[in-house]
């Protein structure tokens, strides 16, 4: 199992010095790097103070125990994003804990097969909760906690199958990642004016502990190694991130090097919607 002393480079230190973050879906399947998690230990290893949510938070031991590892501040915190009091009180937890809110990540998501005739009303609907509505939330409690501080980022994590066919139907799922890129358009553009930035990362196919776990199962009936030939062949540089390189994305749309940066996305796919196949 790889440490965590191998996400980051120095370069990173201090880039979040005195920040609060709170991370959603920082707990993971398994003992890889998935984007909550890579996230949580990166931004603790920039500076930042974690207050990490997950619905599940066994989910989210592992996740804790790398962030001590590196002398993180974390604070794991148990939450159904896609309910708003849940969400409210899971805000104050973290103003109580920490006093304030400085960087919103907001990477709770994930898919289900199936285009409009094959998905049920009933998966469409908890898609749509899952996916966008937890963005929603998040941003409709955090943002007045920001604009009383008067500064503040979030990062939104999307996929490139909100902005490209990539490989199967899933059209609960995508219509739902091209909503969250626009709600961070306009959420940009709205708070621009009282120093809160949102932008988006929205990550291609990435090796992580998803995969093992539900994706080889629902497109290729468990094989991993197919879905993995079947992926990366699809990735001109020839191989696929993980979790690791959707945190460094954004690492730097959370840091005050992107001050200049608002209402747009950083796409991490190896250049894969670049490609016109």
């Amino acid at each position: 199992m790889e440490t965590s002393q191998n996400l980051v480079n120095d370069v990173n230190s201090g880039r979040l010095n005195g920040k609060v973050a709170i991370v959603t879906g920082a707990g993971c399947i398994g003992s890889g790097w998935g984007n909550g998690r890579a996230v949580a230990v990166l931004f603790a290893q920039a500076g930042a103070r974690i207050f990490a949510v997950d619905k599940n938070p066994d989910a989210m031991e592992e996740t804790v125990r790398r962030v001590r590892e590196v002398g993180g501040d974390i604070t794991a915190y148990g939450c159904d994003v896609t309910d708003s009091d849940a969400v409210k009180d899971m805000v104050e937890a973290c103003r109580e804990k920490y006093g304030r809110v400085d960087v919103l990540v907001n990477n709770v998501g994930g898919s289900a097969a199936g285009g409009p005739v094959a998905l049920s009303e009933e998966a469409w609907d908890a898609q749509v909760a899952f996916n966008l509505k937890s963005v929603y939330l998040t941003c409709k409690h955090v943002l007045p906690v920001m604009e009383a501080q008067g500064s503040g980022s979030i990062v939104n994590t999307a996929s490139t199958s909100g902005i490209r066919w990539t490989g199967s139907a899933q059209v609960a799922y995508a219509a739902c990642k091209a909503g969250v890129i626009q709600l961070g358009k306009v959420v940009a553009v709205e708070y621009a004016k009282k120093g809160i930035r949102v932008n988006t990362v929205v990550p291609g196919q990435l090796h992580t502990p998803m995969v093992e776990a539900r994706l080889a199962g629902q497109r290729t009936g468990g094989d991993v190694e197919k879905l993995l030939e079947t992926r990366v062949a699809r990735i001109p540089l020839g191989f696929m991130g993980d979790g690791r390189d959707t945190a460094n994305a954004a690492l730097f749309l959370a840091s005050d090097e992107a001050r200049f940066v608002t209402g747009t996305e950083i796409i991490v796919d190896g250049g894969m919607t670049a490609r016109c196949d």
